[in-house]
């Protein structure tokens, strides 16, 4: 039996949906049905997706959220997961060496050799589960748990865009520059974000990602 999930206010001007329980398709594809729903109602800004949750803004403070919470709970039971027929994209990925830095602290912990994590890690198709943290970023599902590593103690100020990482039960690929808590094991050379294009995300929800092993540096 679903549970309700929980609904609360962000600021004064939004409202957040969290499912509860695991990440899964059938989660993402009934938030994607209710993104797509409530989109069309009055005063709604934008209606944001992201992992388990949903994220709505409006144009100004309700009067009442209440009513608005129940109806957006309501909407929700009646959510059919909806299917996207996305594109499925193949990224090459050199694994380990200087494109992978993290990939010793990767084998440690699930002992198993720079091939094996190379292999396991890119037998899976990857489902575009959502797009967030930094312009063009993928949130993924579908890794396989053998790999599966907590993320760092302490966070690398910077990891170059192409960055394919490894945090807990998820993997993702870096857009642009920046911080990171995960564990990067690989490179690849892909851009996810160009500002000059349209839409500037090389992805979006409901597409997929299939890694494909360029080379292995142990």
């Amino acid at each position: 039996m679903d549970h309700d999930p929980v609904v609360s206010m962000l600021g004064t001007t939004a409202l957040l949906l969290e499912a509860e329980g695991e990440t899964s398709l059938e989660t993402q594809q009934k938030i994607w049905s209710l993104s797509s729903q409530v989109s069309a109602w009055p005063d709604v800004l934008e209606a944001v997706p992201g992992m388990n949750n949903l994220m709505l803004c409006f144009r100004q403070p309700p009067f009442d959220p209440q009513p608005l919470i129940a109806r957006l709970q309501d909407a929700w039971r009646a959510a059919k997961p909806m299917t996207v027929e996305g594109r499925t994209i193949e990224l090459p990925v050199v694994y380990g060496g200087e494109a992978g830095p993290h990939m010793a602290d990767v084998m440690a912990h699930t002992g198993l050799d720079a091939r094996a994590i190379a292999e396991i890690h890119s037998a899976p198709l990857y489902p575009v589960y959502a797009l967030g943290s930094h312009p063009g970023y993928c949130y993924l599902g579908g890794m396989d748990h053998r790999i599966a590593t907590p993320r760092r103690k302490t966070p690398v100020l910077k990891i170059p865009g192409g960055a394919v990482s490894i945090g807990g039960f998820q993997t993702g690929v870096s857009a642009s520059e920046g911080p990171s808590g995960w564990n990067t094991i690989g490179s690849t050379s892909m851009s996810f974000f160009d500002v000059t294009k349209q839409p500037p995300t090389l992805l979006q929800p409901g597409d997929a990602i299939r890694f494909r092993i360029e080379r292995v540096v142990a």
